[in-house]
């Protein structure tokens, strides 16, 4: 088997997609309280499309030895930390803080390669540790992890196995979401692998587009809440206008 080649312009509008269907989600959940049709369920493409994405570029040949883990975990954890104050404010998470945002799952499913490529017991042992408790703290769970490590695999040795895996572990992204969407986001990424997409790149852009929206999010409800809009993502605030939150994004 052969894995799908993706041409850089094309990996750059699969990323331009999944952040608009990101923006939808978050409008819908943030601002109009999960009520707009369908918002949601789109929204569920935009984790499995970064994921593997972010698979791909690291399974390229040489990425370990350019430092492309490093660069990335470095770029996603300090990412990560900024979002964290608009993530928080915006409220809906257990405890005030639960679980970390999207950015610390890439940054865990990028830590776990990071691993498993440097190699040896030691390592292998250190990436387990590491999914098995930071799976627990992150957005999509250990699904999403599992989904990170299959999309690896299936670009470094791509097999029926391999492919396989890829497909259940975006499967298993049903038990935080709650449908089967994610899977959509499968065939989309086999077109566009069959496209040569001229799309240019923007270097930060998909790293700083996350907090910035969401800081966004947070501005734009403060004068909301001023004229009276109740929002059911406030802590604790209105609790009893809908149904219980959702865990994930």
């Amino acid at each position: 088997m052969k894995a799908p080649h993706l041409a850089d312009g094309s990996v750059e509008a699969l990323k331009w997609v999944a952040l608009v269907l990101m923006t939808v989600d978050h409008v819908n959940k943030y601002l109009f309280n999960a009520t707009l049709p369908i918002a949601f369920e789109v929204g569920r493409l935009c984790l499995p499309i970064f994921v593997i994405l972010l698979a791909y570029n690291l399974a390229r040949p040489g990425a370990f030895e350019r430092g492309a883990h490093v660069r990335t975990m470095l770029r996603l954890a300090a990412f990560g930390i900024i979002a964290t104050v608009p993530f928080v404010a915006l409220g809906g998470l257990a405890g005030g803080w639960w679980p970390l945002n999207v950015l610390f799952t890439l940054l865990l499913i990028t830590g776990a390669l990071y691993l498993v490529e440097k190699g040896g017991a030691t390592s292998f042992w250190l990436a387990a540790v590491l999914i098995l408790v930071g799976g627990a703290l992150v957005e999509f769970w250990w699904m999403a992890v599992a989904l990170g490590l299959a999309s690896w695999w299936f670009f470094k040795r791509p097999s029926w196995a391999s492919a396989a895996a890829v497909v259940l572990a975006c499967a298993s992204l049903w038990i935080p979401n709650g449908n089967g969407w994610a899977l959509a986001a499968l065939p989309l990424i086999v077109v566009a692998s069959r496209l040569d997409l001229r799309v240019p790149r923007l270097k930060w852009a998909f790293y700083a587009f996350y907090p910035a929206h969401l800081a966004a999010l947070w501005l734009i409800r403060i004068p909301m809440s001023k004229a009276g809009y109740l929002f059911f993502w406030d802590h604790g605030q209105v609790q009893r206008l809908a149904p219980p939150p959702r865990i994930c994004r």
